[in-house]
């Protein structure tokens, strides 16, 4: 379901003289349908820099890069988008919405693009809410308002409206208390289980060894840090 194959990448630093910094070299691996693979390595190492160039936030120098058979390498701007709607979900650390939209739209939203009627994509919204802990009386307001915890909750509960066949996720149970924390990694075990492909960065060592499938050492193909 994800594949790459030979991936690099470098950063011009033009405010010192157009260095040339090689970051990634020569990535290559697999992950199928139902596999959850965690990316590991120093800090430092590139992990959120290549969860960046699977999701097309970042240029790719060299290789491929598929999802669901579509190079997001070689991709136009209409099939990244597509494939971001349909296929390739991605769960980030910061929760980016428009200002004054209520959580219960804003969770709503990804199945709302795809044609669901708003009756049933609030309804998932509603049971993702409630599962994650976040209390009703807030459903109404914009999370721009919320704490720090919730507001991660709503970027996840966003995340897992649509059942994506892959999905992206940096640090999902990152300052979650133990309940929240229960309630997430079940969401991936479900995710797994109806055969989404997941790509993860996991500091918990704990949430790691329970839903990841196997370890891909970023450190391996950083220059400078690669044994």
């Amino acid at each position: 379901m994800i594949e790459l194959k030979n991936v690099s990448k470098t950063f011009t630093l033009h405010n010192q003289g157009s260095a040339v910094i090689e970051v990634i070299n020569d990535v290559s691996f697999a992950v199928s349908a139902g596999e959850c693979v965690a990316l590991t390595g120093a800090s430092g190492a590139g992990k959120s820099t290549l969860m960046r160039m699977i999701y097309g936030n970042y240029l790719t120098q060299a290789g491929e890069i598929r999802i669901g058979g579509v190079d997001m390498v070689q991709a136009e701007p209409r099939e990244v988008i597509a494939l971001r709607r349909e296929v390739l979900g991605y769960v980030s650390q910061f929760l980016r919405v428009v200002p004054r939209v209520a959580t219960l739209d804003v969770v709503a939203e990804p199945l709302r693009t795809l044609g669901v009627s708003a009756d049933e994509a609030q309804e998932r919204a509603r049971g993702l809410l409630t599962r994650l802990n976040i209390p009703e009386r807030l459903w109404s307001l914009s999370p721009t308002t919320f704490s720090g915890g919730e507001q991660q909750r709503v970027n996840i509960a966003q995340g897992f409206a649509h059942p994506y066949p892959a999905m992206l996720l940096d640090e999902p149970t990152a300052s979650l208390d133990a309940a929240n924390r229960e309630v997430v990694l079940s969401l991936i075990e479900e995710a797994k289980t109806r055969g989404a492909a997941i790509i993860g960065i996991f500091h918990d060592e704990a949430a790691r060894t329970r839903v990841c499938d196997r370890e891909i050492d970023v450190g391996r193909f950083t220059p400078g840090l690669a044994a």
